[in-house]
């Protein structure tokens, strides 16, 4: 009777070994996992702020090369428009009837919009392509 006894709990004692190695490598197996998974994470966040850097980087280049030609494409209307040319002649306060004076000045100031315009297009276009190549 013992002898069945001591193969029960043999058996027993194999079985529970025999669980414990299964739960133990699919353990290890986990482990392995998590850290590779927190690598992972780790080099993405790293390659985020990286990317991040660099639009900021763009950003900040297009603006600044935005501005300086904002500058001086208003230096080149305002220094075109009959307004800084000081003619010898003056115009009355009120008029009933445009003056060619009138009529160059609104075409300045629409040509020097629409170029401002023009600008803020091409380097907004200039913005998103270069956004786009960075991966």
């Amino acid at each position: 009777m013992n002898l069945l006894y001591a193969k029960i709990v043999a058996g027993i004692i194999c079985v529970l070994g025999i669980f414990y190695a299964g739960w133990h490598l699919r353990d290890m197996d986990f482990m392995a996992y998590k850290k590779e998974v927190e690598h992972a994470a780790k080099a993405q966040e790293a390659n985020t702020v990286s990317v991040q850097k660099q639009h900021e980087l763009v950003t900040k280049g297009i603006k600044d090369e935005y501005d300086a030609k904002l500058v001086t494409l208003r230096n080149y209307y305002k220094s075109t428009s009959v307004w800084n040319n000081n003619g010898g002649s003056t115009v009355s306060g009120i008029s009933t009837t445009p003056k060619s004076a009138d009529v160059i000045a609104a075409y300045n100031e629409l040509a020097g919009n629409c170029a401002q315009t023009t600008l803020m297009l091409v380097e907004l276009q200039k913005w998103i392509n270069e956004q786009i190549g960075i991966k």
